[in-house]
């Protein structure tokens, strides 16, 4: 926890079950262990206690408050280790029933393995249900905070009317995002077709390296007149490519007669599950870098961009390993060796649009979800979405890197992986309908 800063696997669930699970097997084996340095230590008194001259020698009384420390230890190990499998399966019991509506959603045979393994945690421990209510109440009650008093300013009404009240129309995102909408089930994919598009290259450089934080990532959107979409290749020892994704959000708020691809025509369709101009602009800007089918791809985005990084996961060619997302209208759900990072303020009435996400967690065990209030000052600024701006995900994630959260590991990870491409080359693009 950093400031004002919530990291947590899944809405509801702070660290990936698995994880956790290990965690309390470790704490469990070691108790015994305790156990039986504290019976070797309370031999041992017995013996010294009974040799003339031993305390003189030892300090036996000091031994004997060891054994008794050990014992209590033992105690504290047992406990802990207890109570912590018992939250992990709680936090397995969140992941377990969203999967299972997942499941439901595409009729998987494997729906029926995991309505049993509910019924076994269910049956395990009366508390554990308790437990489960309780963690996704609380992430219920907090994964809007902020919403409604966000564009409530306060400014006076009519002698016959209330003051200007917005959050009540802006909270009907959550309200929308909350029906499911916004959650993306396994596999999900995109109909219909976006085209036809074209890309056009406007700027060619050769950083010295890869991004070195989420602040900096961030940072490297494109920056050229009009480009939307920036592509950095990075060419290995062994001659293999993996590619980086940089794509900004919505760039036009019109939806008719524009040429921009990332505008609100495309976010419509991509929310309602059709193909857009714009992701058949990201595929286009992809393929014109020189990314294969097979290719790694690690993706940043930003607001509507981020649901083309979500279907760039899930249906496209590419191998897509690593998705960060700032502000996405929805939340996908991705395969155990993906890595998934959302920034989501919860006054933010884009990213309410994706329900709060979900209460469970989706992707590898270091894939974390970051929450916080992006403005808790209310302002006229508000009026234009001051919380969805980039540049206030910037701070977020300025934040999360200077966080202690081991789980960004993985992500550096890849950076230094990266890092020894023998040559890096970025393209900016910008993409027109087309």
């Amino acid at each position: 926890m950093t400031d004002d800063l919530e990291i947590t696997h899944g809405g509801a669930i702070a660290v990936d079950p698995q994880a956790l699970r290990a965690v309390a097997d470790a704490l469990c084996a070691l108790a015994p262990r305790i156990a039986d340095a504290a019976t070797d230590a309370r031999r041992a008194h017995a013996l010294l206690v009974g040799l003339p001259g031993a305390s003189e020698r030892v300090d036996t009384v000091a031994l004997w408050a060891s054994a008794a420390r050990c014992e209590a230890l033992h105690e504290e190990c047992r406990t802990a280790g207890e109570n912590t499998r018992l939250a992990s399966d709680a936090y397995e019991l969140v992941e377990r029933r969203a999967e299972l509506a997942g499941l439901a959603l595409q009729d998987d045979a494997r729906a029926a393995a995991v309505r049993d393994r509910i019924v076994e945690l269910e049956e395990s421990d009366p508390r554990i249900v308790e437990m489960e209510a309780w963690l996704v109440a609380g992430w219920e009650k907090r994964r809007f905070d902020g919403l409604r008093e966000q564009y409530d300013l306060g400014w006076p009404g009519t002698v016959d009317g209330p003051g200007l009240d917005l959050g009540v129309f802006f909270a009907m995102a959550a309200t929308v995002g909350g029906s499911g909408a916004g959650t993306l089930p396994p596999g999900a994919s995109l109909t219909g077709s976006g085209g036809p598009v074209s890309v056009r290259p406007v700027r060619t450089e050769s950083p010295i390296a890869p991004p070195t934080s989420l602040a900096e990532a961030f940072r490297r959107f494109p920056t050229s007149d009009g480009a939307q979409i920036k592509v950095e290749k990075y060419t290995m020892a062994d001659g293999s490519r993996r590619y980086a994704l940089y794509e900004k959000g919505t760039q036009a708020l019109g939806v008719f007669g524009r040429e921009e691809p990332f505008d609100m025509v495309s976010n419509l369709e991509l929310y309602s599950g059709q193909e857009s101009a714009s992701y058949a602009a990201t595929v286009a800007a992809l393929e014109a870098a020189g990314a294969q089918p097979g290719d790694q791809v690690d993706v940043y985005a930003h607001s509507q961009a981020a649901m083309n990084a979500a279907y760039l996961s899930s249906q496209s060619e590419f191998d897509v390993r690593v998705q960060v997302t700032a502000g996405s209208p929805v939340h996908p759900a991705v395969a155990d060796d993906q890595l998934l990072i959302e920034l989501r303020h919860t006054d933010d009435v884009v990213s309410a649009l994706a329900g709060g996400g979900s209460p469970a967690g989706t992707g590898s065990q270091d894939s974390i979800v970051v929450t916080r209030v992006g403005d808790p000052v209310r302002g006229p600024q508000d009026l234009i979405g001051y919380t969805h701006f980039e540049g206030r995900y910037i701070e977020t994630a300025e934040l999360v890197d200077a966080s202690a959260d081991v789980r960004l590991e993985a992500i550096r990870d890849r950076w230094r992986e990266l890092n020894e491409a023998v040559s890096i080359e970025s393209t900016e693009f910008v993409a027109r309908r087309g």
